[in-house]
């Protein structure tokens, strides 16, 4: 962090913050939280760009991107086979475009097996040129995969989302195990920026249960800020809208404005 601080004192343009959004449990409301947190930044005047790495594109139908139009995508660049420019589509949502989700990226990991440097190769795209962006959110397959770990290669920080249910710190071990076997082989900058509660029910005594246990393991690496459950963020995706654009007043798209501030905030803090 002393480095980007160091360029953007310079007068050069500060590089993007790679965040990869990862969790190998579906279900957790990781492209809920890639979408709206993103959303939250561009309303205040970030520049955003989120990168579908999930072949199931959600992140892409999330923000209203027709299937009919992501190519070339996530997956050509990928492969060589498309610039990031040409790969990035804008979104409805000032401040924030897509590089898109298709089919054909499930297989992209067999075909990126015989490739040198075939845990780089995301990384590379996003930094082969000056990127125009303040913030760069990855929304990984909800798996610990070769596409995961190419997000993890590329990315300055790893944000968990974590489900606010019985088993939410089973596979989390897991998950911070590869963290930092990638720290340790191929990225010693990338860091845990936090984990997001999600999918909080206040009437539910075990959503409290959860969270204090979270709280007891992981400390200050979990957000102040939880996601409670609901109704209206869980509608939005299907309008092809976030839920601050679907409905900036409900509870969701409120908390999700509070983590986009509290994320800055531990950004200033660790450049301090």
């Amino acid at each position: 962090m002393a480095e980007r601080a160091a360029e953007t004192s310079s007068g050069g343009p500060a590089p993007s913050r790679i965040v990869a959004i990862a969790n190998q449990k579906g279900g957790v409301g990781k492209t809920t939280t890639a979408i709206n947190l993103s959303t939250g930044l561009a309303a205040i005047g970030k520049r955003v760009l989120i990168v579908d790495l999930d072949p199931q594109g959600n992140a892409s139908t999330g923000l209203g991107i027709a299937r009919a139009a992501r190519r070339p995508g996530s997956y050509e660049l990928l492969l060589n086979a498309a610039s990031l420019a040409e790969a990035v589509r804008p979104s409805d949502v000032p401040n924030l475009s897509v590089v898109p989700s298709s089919n054909d990226l499930s297989g992209a990991e067999v075909e990126l097996v015989e490739r040198p440097r075939r845990q780089a190769c995301l990384r590379d795209c996003l930094t082969r040129t000056a990127s125009p962006y303040d913030y760069v959110f990855v929304d990984c397959p909800p798996s610990l995969n070769l596409l995961t770990v190419n997000a993890l290669v590329a990315a300055d920080w790893v944000l968990v989302p974590l489900q606010c249910e019985f088993f939410a710190l089973e596979g989390l071990s897991q998950l911070l195990r590869t963290v930092e076997r990638v720290r340790a082989a191929h990225n010693p900058r990338l860091q845990v920026q936090g984990i997001v509660l999600t999918m909080f029910d206040g009437r539910n005594k075990l959503s409290d249960q959860v969270a204090a246990d979270v709280r007891g393991h992981l400390g200050d690496k979990v957000f102040d800020t939880v996601i409670p459950r609901n109704v209206r963020v869980s509608e939005a995706p299907s309008h092809g809208q976030p839920a601050l654009i679907y409905d900036s007043r409900c509870s969701g798209s409120q908390a999700y404005m509070r983590l986009a501030g509290e994320m800055l905030r531990r950004e200033r803090a660790q450049a301090a």
